[in-house]
């Protein structure tokens, strides 16, 4: 497991296992966000599977499948809410962690410069320099 801590309430990670949820509950995260879709996955690792699994070690399970390159604005809500209504730390993933920054930088766009989504980002070697034009775009709304 390879948590990297965008911000003290938000982390994104590489693809995780059912078996690293206490551990993600011992660190204090209290919701998971799963932005993998599970055609992307084997059977192991499906959203059933975590969900279970996540649940099982007490954690808030939030599904919100990102298809690379088929972002949606619908993506970026459901990560803003889910986020939001957080009662603690949020931990999510996908196969990098791209993704999960991606909908964070989106998400946050009017809350935070643009300069500081797409720095934090950089510093845990997720470039989100291309997607410039679409956080102002949104921070403008």
């Amino acid at each position: 497991m390879d948590i990297r801590a965008l911000t003290p309430d938000y982390a994104v990670s590489p693809q995780i296992d059912p078996e690293d949820f206490a551990a993600i509950k011992a660190a204090g995260y209290t919701r998971v966000i799963n932005n993998r879709p599970d055609g992307e996955i084997p059977p192991s690792h499906h959203t059933a599977v975590m969900q279970a699994a996540a649940e099982a070690a007490g954690l808030e399970f939030v599904i919100n499948p990102v298809i690379g390159g088929a972002l949606t604005m619908d993506n970026v809500t459901a990560q803003a809410e889910a986020i939001a209504s957080a009662t603690g730390p949020v931990l999510a993933y996908c196969a990098s962690g791209n993704r999960s920054s991606i909908c964070w930088a989106l998400a946050k766009a009017g809350e935070v410069p643009a300069n500081e989504l797409i720095g934090t980002a950089a510093r845990f070697g997720y470039n989100l320099e291309g997607l410039r034009p679409q956080i102002e775009a949104l921070a403008r709304r």
